[in-house]
């Protein structure tokens, strides 16, 4: 097998392509040798059923002969029960035997029929093989094959092989002779031909007179017959000029339609395989250069006529196969090579009758064949067809404008109404056919837009048909398609990318840089989710290595929406308006997929809106420098939408019982606040001109109200803080809360508090007050939580809890007595400043004191130990100051003050307050 194919790659390939003869022999045998492999293997397969089988006949007989015979006395059941036959021998007669080996000697190896037909095999059934049963022997009948591959390797390796083989190479050295006579020899032309077409009826004949004794044999002699008749007749019209056109296509036709006649009537695919072969091939061998474009394509429509016209009566996909190879791979040689713009009025024509016929075929097909219904859809026709003619098609039009368009309209308008017809017609039967043409339809219509505008028609066709590919392939549970359509994707994505750099339309929107990649992102969606409700269907239809496609394809779809939409925004808008821009886009993308995960049970869906608050998040952090306040550039429409869409995201979430939504509440709660504290601090800051403390209490002021809303009024919005209390209270509110105690110690440190425009006053200027709002809110958060019992807050000792708040009231109180010393004394509000100042040391002792006097005698009188301990301890560092501080840098005025005064206090503690309580009142 190796050997002919060689042989035969070898004279093809060298005759077309001269210097290529051995690459032609390497290939023509390596495909050789891969049919000899599979024609070993079917033939061990069934050597191996025929040992099988007669396993079987001979443990039949040898139970019959050893059942027990009725006496003649005994009655004559009318019916022998199976079982009553069960019993086995451990051996055979020799008789028996062999007439048995006789039998199995005679029969031929390629036998795949059972040895007895089913009447008289009947009587040697004795049990039928109950179900499960490991020990039931597979049937006889060989498997269908899988695929057009092994179908057309079927066929080529039944019957007389070396008699085919003898044909196609008497085929080839007629073509050869004839080529040659016409070069070198000075026979008459009509007698040259005339003794090709006197051999070829005779060859027609004898195969015909055969076709009952010697049925292989005789079919490849009248599939030789036939190719050289067409031979004949084409070289007659386009080589040689002997026959005008109108003639020679009637006796083409008649040819044609005696082959497909001759097929029909004996039922025999290697027939008609063979004379389309011929066909095809006359023309390539036959060529001298010189000939017209009209007559080969005119000649291949005569050949599909006939083709289609078997397919009327035969579901030979095989053959439908090769029409669409040979055709559509010459077309396509002949348009690179020889095409130019003036042969388009007589080129398209064919193009369209091309597309007609092999359009009708995969519905005859589905009509004709048997067995599943997704069995009946010629997949290869169905999505190679449109992809391979709309290339054509949009090169014979590169000069027209919009011509892609028009035509991606026309296939598409073609396949829906094709649909329509089906559906109305066949209805239910052929739904698979209808569906693959209903999206056929719909995807070239959508494609005929962008065309409109742009010429990226490659990355936009691949998508569509890799997104159809990926549906086939999961209807009909087929891992290549699967791949391939996938892999078509992926190259279409690439195709897209390259074509970034060239000019696009002008219009937003309607442009083929964004409607290419809504295609992408539609196909890459569409296998996602065909992928994920396969997996979840029982049984499964796809392996345990795909349950990762499904989750790359939809990142590959999210990504180019993400992408195309942010490329539009990029193009056509102001830099001021991005920012906002791309905010409502990712707000309205996450709704709508959103929308899809309810929509069509979709749960991967979900992730892609779960993915709103980071991206939100993200777009705050860019805007850091880029923006002066969120609301800028028409923000105040776009963020109020964005938390908007955000709670209603997290709605849907609860009912579908997301794992994730205590934390996504907490996190938009925290942006809400970094959100609108940023643009309250900018307007602060633009009306005060940027003086003063102002701007740093809007930082403070709206994280607050948020902290004070939950602590105060937070039970009492049953959504959706009441329902998820952990998520607002702690998880959310701890973070607000500690960043409000930054924001207390840093504006005790960097602030001098100054009011302008109003004057400054202790205690009643809007820095403090800010601060002592901000520790009684803290207090007030914090007694909330451990009212509601929520943890960790709820177990945390409460002593230490006051006693940090404690110390913040204490350093405020402090604070505030420095920057009213700084606005009313004038001493700088520096620490070396500070140090040195003895009014500054003066005060500070005088005030600690007083600190320590109401901190002891509250506490002796609330029965407080650990207050009364505090307050000792204060009076102590006063003491300490006193001695180490003031007395050696203080003034004589300043140091009788701070003496005297603290004196005096303390006498009045030793009064109120003698000794500490024994214990903390409960």
């Amino acid at each position: 097998m190796w050997f002919l194919g060689a042989v035969l790659g070898a004279l093809l390939v060298g005759e077309l392509y001269s210097g290529l003869w051995l690459v032609g022999a390497l290939l023509g045998g390596i495909v050789g040798w891969s049919l000899g492999s599979r024609a070993r293997q079917r033939q061990e397969e069934r050597q191996r059923l025929l040992e099988e089988r007669l396993q079987r006949l001979e443990s039949a007989v040898d139970r019959l002969l050893q059942s027990p015979q009725p006496s003649p006395a005994e009655p004559q059941p009318s019916a022998v029960p199976a079982p009553a036959a069960a019993a086995s021998v451990d051996a055979t007669p020799p008789r028996l035997a062999g007439g048995v080996e006789r039998l199995a000697g005679e029969l031929p190896a390629e036998a795949t029929t059972p040895l007895l037909p089913p009447a008289a095999a009947a009587p040697f059934v004795v049990a039928p093989a109950a179900a499960g049963d490991s020990t039931a022997p597979p049937a006889l009948a060989a498997q269908p094959a899988s695929g057009w591959v092994a179908a057309g390797v079927d066929w080529l390796l039944r019957g007389n092989l070396m008699a085919r083989a003898g044909v196609i190479v008497l085929f080839f050295g007629v073509a050869f002779l004839l080529k040659y006579s016409y070069q070198h020899l000075q026979v008459p032309l009509e007698l040259r031909l005339t003794g090709v077409a006197l051999a070829a009826v005779v060859l027609l004949l004898l195969g015909w007179r055969l076709r009952t004794t010697r049925e292989a044999y005789a079919l490849a002699l009248q599939g030789g017959a036939i190719g050289l008749l067409y031979l004949t007749i084409f070289s007659a019209l386009r080589l040689f000029g002997l026959l005008e056109a109108a003639p020679a296509f009637i006796m083409l036709l008649a040819v044609a339609a005696l082959a497909a006649m001759l097929a029909v009537l004996q039922d025999a695919l290697v027939l008609a395989v063979l004379g389309a072969v011929g066909g095809f091939l006359a023309p390539i061998i036959a060529a001298t250069g010189a000939g017209n474009h009209v007559s080969l394509f005119g000649y291949y429509a005569v050949l599909n006529a006939g083709i289609l016209a078997i397919a009327f009566f035969k579901a030979w996909r095989l053959l439908n196969l090769v029409g669409f190879v040979f055709t559509f791979a010459i077309a396509t040689v002949w348009g690179a090579l020889r095409y130019r713009p003036e042969h388009f009025a007589s080129t398209e024509p064919f193009l369209i009758i091309f597309f007609l016929i092999y359009a009708a075929m995969p519905v005859l097909f589905a009509r004709r064949a048997g067995g599943p219904r997704a069995s009946r859809l010629d997949t290869t026709l169905v999505f190679a067809l449109p992809l391979i003619t709309f290339g054509l098609q949009v090169e014979l039009v590169r000069g027209f404008a919009y011509g892609s368009a028009w035509s991606a309209l026309t296939l598409g308008a073609f396949y829906l109404m094709l649909a329509r017809t089906l559906w109305s017609r066949l209805g239910e039967g052929q739904r698979l056919l209808v569906e693959a043409f209903l999206a056929l339809g719909i995807g070239f219509t959508t494609l005929a837009i962008p065309l409109a505008f742009d010429g990226r028609w490659t990355a936009a066709a691949w998508a569509i048909e890799g997104a159809a590919l990926v549906w086939v392939g999961v209807r009909q549970q087929r891992l290549p398609a699967r791949l391939f359509g996938i892999l078509l994707q992926f190259l279409a994505g690439l195709f897209q990318l390259a074509e970034l750099p060239a000019r696009a339309g002008e219009w937003p929107l309607l442009n083929g840089v964004f409607l290419g990649g809504v295609l992408l992102t539609l196909a890459g969606l569409s296998g996602a989710w065909l992928l994920q409700r396969a997996w979840r269907q029982e049984p499964r239809p796809l392996r345990a290595a795909e349950r990762v496609l499904s989750p790359l394809l939809l990142v590959w779809g999210v990504a180019w929406w993400s992408g195309s939409g942010l490329h539009e925004i990029d193009r056509f808008l102001p830099q001021a308006l991005q920012l906002n821009a791309a905010i409502v886009f990712f707000t309205a993308s996450c709704l709508l997929f959103s929308w899809l995960a309810r929509r069509c049970d979709w749960p991967a869906a979900r992730h892609a809106a779960l993915a709103l608050l980071p991206l939100l998040f993200l777009l705050a952090l860019l805007g850091v420098g880029h923006v002066p306040h969120p609301f800028a550039d028409l923000g105040y429409l776009a963020w109020p939408v964005a938390f908007a869409a955000h709670f209603r995201l997290l709605q849907r979430l609860e009912a579908d019982g997301s794992r994730h939504v205590d934390w996504l509440h907490a996190a938009g709660l925290w942006l809400l606040a970094v959100i609108g504290a940023w643009e309250l601090a900018w307007n602060i800051d633009r009306w005060v001109g940027g003086r003063a403390a102002w701007p740093l209490l809007g930082w403070a002021l709206w994280p607050g109200a948020l902290l004070a809303v939950l602590a105060v009024r937070g039970e009492r919005l049953h959504w959706p803080v009441a329902a998820h209390r952990a998520a607002y209270f702690v998880l959310g509110g701890t973070p607000l809360a500690v960043f409000l105690a930054v924001w207390f110690i840093a504006g005790n440190v960097l602030s001098d508090g100054n009011p302008w425009p109003l004057p400054y006053l202790p205690l009643l200027n809007p820095l403090d007050l800010a601060q002592a709002g901000v520790l009684l809110l803290l207090a007030t958060w914090f007694s909330a939580v451990r009212r509601l019992q929520l943890p960790p807050y709820a177990t945390a000792p409460l002593p230490v809890a006051w006693g940090i708040f404690g110390v913040a009231a204490f350093l405020w109180a402090n604070a505030v007595l420095l920057r009213a010393l700084h606005h009313w004394a004038g001493v700088p509000l520096h620490p070396a400043a500070m140090l040195r100042s003895e009014l500054v040391q003066a005060s500070l002792s005088l005030f600690w004191t007083l600190l320590a006097l109401a901190a002891m005698v509250v506490a002796t009188r609330r029965r407080w130990r650990a207050l009364w301990l505090a307050g000792a301890g204060l009076m102590a560092v006063v003491v300490g100051k006193l001695l180490l501080v003031d007395l050696s840098n203080a003034g004589t005025i300043e140091r009788i003050v701070s003496f005297v005064g603290v004196g005096l206090l303390m006498l009045v503690i030793g009064y109120l307050a003698p000794a500490p309580p024994k214990e903390d009142a409960p």
